[in-house]
């Protein structure tokens, strides 16, 4: 009877190690994975001490380090999936809301700003515009939002406009005009205004 009892133990350290080990590339339930190796070496352990299965033991304690090591492998390959998919996740969301515009206008989209002109036609009516030419950096295809603004002497904004360029084939450039019909007073203040690039985001 207490031999049956000893092999009884090295026979469930083997029948929990393989458990463990089948299960051990299974995200979440290889947590349990862990916890069966550790049962499994520690019921192979006892049977080697009270000499009984000596063979089912070692196995037992074999496939049971290779559920824990292999446990811990898949663990860390999916902390290092879900780490890098969070903070593509997050580069992307602040790439959309402008906040990497220092980055995509190193790095991927050339800004050129125009200078603002006034023409009058031959009814006298005033016509005002800048022209602004933007080239996609990147080697794919990109839309991007950028918002310009021109400011007065004190840095008081006079206006700002917001150019939409979507589908921009790799280096491919677009030109657009801006600060168009807008009123007299307007005009005269952006005269002497000093534009710039405010925000720009990619998608």
């Amino acid at each position: 009877m207490e031999e049956k009892k000893k092999n009884g133990l090295a026979l469930a350290g083997l029948i929990l190690s393989i458990i463990g080990i089948c299960t051990s590339f299974i995200p979440i339930i290889n947590n349990i994975s862990f916890v069966l190796g550790v049962l499994g070496i520690i019921f192979g352990i006892i049977s080697l001490v009270k000499k009984s299965s000596k063979g089912m033991a070692i196995a037992a304690i074999i496939i049971s380090i290779l559920a824990i090591v292999f446990t811990i492998s898949a663990q860390n390959s999916l902390s290092k999936s879900l780490n890098n998919a969070i903070n593509e996740f997050s580069n992307n969301i602040d790439e959309l809301t402008g906040n990497k515009t220092e980055d995509i206008l190193k790095n991927n989209l050339d800004v050129t700003l125009g200078k603002f002109t006034v023409t009058k036609d031959k009814y006298g009516i005033q016509d005002s515009e800048m022209k602004v030419t933007l080239k996609n950096k990147c080697d794919t295809s990109k839309s991007f939002d950028v918002q310009i603004e021109a400011i007065d002497k004190d840095g008081n904004r006079i206006d700002y406009e917001t150019i939409y360029a979507s589908n921009l084939g790799a280096g491919q450039s677009q030109t657009f005009k801006v600060f168009t019909f807008i009123s007299d007073e307007t005009v005269k203040q952006l005269k002497n205004a000093t534009f710039r690039v405010i925000e720009a985001s990619m998608y």
